[in-house]
Order: C-alpha cells, then structure tokens, then sequence
C-alpha cells in the first residue's frame, strides 16, 4: 500500500487509529508538528494516534557520507518531502479559498435582489406621490415637497456605504409587506388554535408512564462529547442534534442512521433547527457565526449561508411560522432577524434599556408576532417583532436562563436557569408555578411543552415529564426517567411526533431514545 501523502510506499509505515489511512511516518510526524490535525479528513490528530505497522526486513545501505552519491540521493529524498508536505498544503488552502470565494458571491447575489427589491417599493411611492400631487389642490401641495425631499433624502442614504455614521452597519428593517406577512400568519394561526382539539392519536398518560429508554446513539466524536441541542422533524421523523465537537448530525430515528454531518464550524454547535420539512437546517455557534445548510438529493447537506452579524457566541436560533425567516440570539446582547431566502439580516436588535446581559436563550411565540428571549441576567424579555421593541420583562430567577418554551395554545411560557422552571401567564404577566426538581448546583438545562400543549418535559440530571392542565395547580409530574448524572447530564429534551417518544441529548454526546416498546401495544389514548 501507498502513502496517503506521497503516494509511495512507505518506508516506515504507520496507520492513523481514527481515519485508518496508512502514512509514512516522518510526513506525518512533521504534518502534525505543523498543524495538529490529519491531512486528509482534517480532524485533530496527535502522535499518540499513529500506530507503526510490522513490515518485513528492509535492508538499508551503510552510513555514508553527505558527498557520496548516496547521501546526495538522501538529501534529495528530504527535500522530495517537503516538496510534497507544502503542495498538499497549498491544495487544501485553495479548495478552503474556492468554498469562501463562493459563499461571498452567493451573499453578493442576495444583497443584490435586495437592493433591487427596496429601490422597486422606493420608485413605486414616489409615482404614488407624483399622482397625488396631480389630485389635491396647489394650497395643500406644499407638505408634498417635504415628503419629496425625504424620500430624495431616502434614496441618497441607500446609496451610501452600509456602514452609519455611529460605526454601526445599516440594515434594510422588516419591511411593511414582511409585517403584513407576519401578521397574516398570526391570524390564520390563531384562528386554527381557537378550534384545536387534542389529537386522538396523542400519547395517553398511562403510556407515558410506562416509557423506557428504547435506544442510545452515539453520535458525536469522543474527544469533545457533549449534545447542546436538538430538533425533530416530525414529517420525516428525523432528528438533528449539535455537538461540542464543531458537528451538528442529521439522524434518521426510523432506520437508526446517520443522514448527514454537518461540519464546518469551528468552535461548539449551541443550537440547530430545521425548516420547514427539514430541506434546510439553520446552526448557531459558539464561532459567533450562523450557518444555513440546504439538503440535496443525496442526502447531504451542503452550507448555504455562512452569517456573520454577531460579535459573540450565538446561543440560540428560533425558526418563524411562515419558515421565511428566524432569529438568532447572542452573547452581544443583540438578536438578528433574518430572511431565509437571501440569508440577509434585516434587523439587529440592541436592549435600549442600557442592560450588557447577553442573551442566552430564544423562542417564537406559535403565533409568530412575540420573541422571547432568556438572558444571561437571569432576565426573560418579550419582544413585539414588528417594532422590535420590548413589551414585557419576567424576573425572579437565579442564573443564566438555559431555555424557554412557549406552550402550543399560545398562554404559557416555560423558563429554566439555575433554580429550577418558572411557568408564567402571558395574559397576566405573572410567575403561577414554580419547580425546583434539583439541587442549587444543577441547573435545569432544557424546558420543552409537547407540540398539543398537553405535557412539559425538563432536562437536568434527569427528565421529568409533567401534566400540563387547566388547573395550574395541577401541574403533576407523571414521570421521572434514570439519573443521568453519572453519563453525562441532559442537556436538550424534545417530544417526538404525538408524543409518542421523547428524544434526549446529553453531556455524554449520546442520543437517547425514551419511549414505550413495542410489545406493550399502542401508544394511542
């Protein structure tokens, strides 16, 4: 067999434990002295990796000296090796060059549909203002001439650089027909939700008792476990869940397989989400960047966007209603909102209230027109999404907020931070119902309602499932799953489809699957 670099046979031959591929052992030795990672599959590698294979005797000639024949021919064999070394090296920083030089043109194309979209509803105002002039009497057409040299003042200031006289980049802004998309959306899902009725395939209590862990999955590398998020697409039953080692991973729960790795961040994945019916699949990560992922025939998925807006950690992405667009929450204390189509930022977000917490967690209400967002703070923030403005703050918890969760008929909203979970009443504006399931050195990392409204699952160092009713004293837990503090705790919980199985990400990178075996009969109530 040849060398995976030089492609000859190896003279000291050594094998990579992780990727399995043969090397010549002072390429590679000298390759990870440099760079720290394998040549060919580009993940970390160290010398404890490389394993030397037994070959046969090879004979090699007696020592010579360096104005020999032979020791020129060894000097010659030393500079090959370099040679080699640095031609594999500029070939993996030109296919690197070639991916960014395309996504910027991708981002490029989309600014530019932007622009062309903005001067179109600018030209079409000022006809609708030229024709209005021509209606009204000459007394009253001087306020016109106001309104003509904002909208010339407009078209100078779009003209100019993107970035403010204040330092600060100019984004286009939700634009009237986005709200109006928005608030259509709002309406026809708040009308659905007025008829509502709890599926009758829904989980049954009595089934939900009895879950068990069906599966683990281990789906992310050793040398940096951990899962920080999940996401389940119901239609396909597919799951994608974000790792510490850089990766986020696209599962198919029914045939137990890996679809894709999604892999192109370079610090942790703290948030995945898909959209829609699963085509697209938007990260956040602790790298301050966003990837959007578009899925192809294959199978795989391909980066679409790489979104740069945000100046610190990214710790959470939120996907609208409509799948047209999402938010990103950051550590800068801002939040971005997004169009899917063009990957452009059309708004970022500041608190005008001066407060520096970063922002830790975020959710859509169902409805689409209210952001939640949990800061570093211990503060939850309920943002008007047409304005941008912030219409509500919760407080009384301890530590960052981990997660939020807004339950399916649009009235709840769960939080959790370090003491525990707080249910609170969005139409009263008040905490009704407080847990506290562990100890005040275990935060509770993940609050989820299933997608009827009809149970709320926690995440810590164990799961716990809870009873959501009408009685807010009643909130019973109806189910406690095994102590995961030995194996890593949970971080992220998600009901599957009716709430038929619960999927659950840990710090020991493992996905497990709870629920009810088949031998026990339906799940339907």
């Amino acid at each position: 067999m040849n060398c995976s670099i030089s492609g000859e046979v190896p003279e000291e031959p050594v094998v990579s434990k992780k990727s399995g591929l043969l090397f010549e052992k002072r390429l590679i030795e000298r390759h990870i002295s440099d760079y720290g990672k394998c040549p060919i599959t580009g993940e970390p590698l160290t010398l404890d990796d490389i394993v030397p294979i037994q070959t046969g005797k090879i004979v090699k000639p007696r020592p010579v000296q360096a104005a020999s024949i032979p020791g020129m021919l060894g000097m010659f064999q030393i500079e090959w090796d370099g040679l080699m070394l640095s031609n594999f090296a500029l070939e993996q920083q030109l296919h690197t060059a070639r991916q960014e030089l395309s996504h910027a043109l991708y981002q490029h194309d989309a600014a530019c549909r932007v622009i062309a979209r903005l001067k179109k509803e600018r030209d079409e105002a000022v006809a609708l203002l030229a024709q209005a002039e021509r209606q009204i009497p000459i007394s009253v057409a001087a306020p016109n001439a106001v309104i003509t040299a904002a909208l010339s003042n407009g078209k100078r200031a779009a003209e100019e650089d993107e970035i403010g006289p204040d330092g600060k980049r100019i984004r286009p802004g939700i634009s009237s027909n986005i709200i109006s998309e928005l608030s259509d959306c709002n309406a026809a899902l708040s009308q659905l939700r007025k008829k509502r009725q709890i599926p009758p395939t829904l989980a049954s209590i009595d089934a939900v008792e009895k879950y068990t862990q069906l599966n683990s999955y281990p789906l992310h590398r050793t040398n940096k476990p951990g899962i920080l998020s999940l996401d389940i697409q119901y239609s396909k039953d597919i799951i994608a869940t974000a790792g510490v080692d850089t990766n986020a991973v696209v599962f198919d729960r029914t045939s137990g397989q890996i679809v894709s790795t999604l892999n192109g961040h370079s610090k942790k994945v703290t948030s995945v989400k898909f959209v829609a019916e699963g085509e697209l699949v938007v990260t956040g990560s602790a790298d301050k960047t966003v990837r959007l992922w578009q899925g192809s025939e294959n199978g795989n998925y391909d980066c679409r966007h790489i979104l740069k807006d945000h100046t610190a950690e990214v710790q959470a992405v939120t996907v609208h209603a409509t799948s047209n667009y999402f938010v990103t929450a950051s550590l800068d204390s801002t939040w971005c909102f997004y169009e899917i189509a063009s990957g452009l930022c059309l708004t970022q977000v500041e608190d005008t209230s001066g407060s520096s917490d970063g922002y830790t967690a975020a959710a859509f209400h169902p409805d689409g027109l209210i952001l939640g967002t949990g800061t570093s703070g211990a503060l939850v923030k309920i943002w008007d999404v047409k304005s941008q403005t912030n219409v509500a703050r919760f407080d009384g918890h301890v530590g960052a907020v981990t997660a939020i969760s807004f339950s399916e008929n649009g009235y709840f909203l769960a939080t959790a931070a370090q003491d525990g979970v707080k249910l609170w009443d969005l139409r009263k504006l008040k905490n009704f119902r407080t847990f506290t399931p562990y100890d005040e050195n275990t935060p509770t990392q993940s609050v989820e309602f299933d997608h009827s409204g009809s149970y709320l699952a926690l995440g810590g160092s164990d799961i716990r499932v809870y009873q959501v009713t009408t009685v807010k004293t009643e909130w019973n837990c109806i189910k406690t799953f095994p102590d995961l503090s030995g194996t890593g705790k949970a971080t992220s919980v998600k009901f599957g489809p009716d709430a038929k199985y619960i999927a659950v990400g840990s710090m020991d990178r493992n996905l497990r699957i709870f629920g009810l075996p088949e031998e026990d009969g339906s799940l339907e109530s």
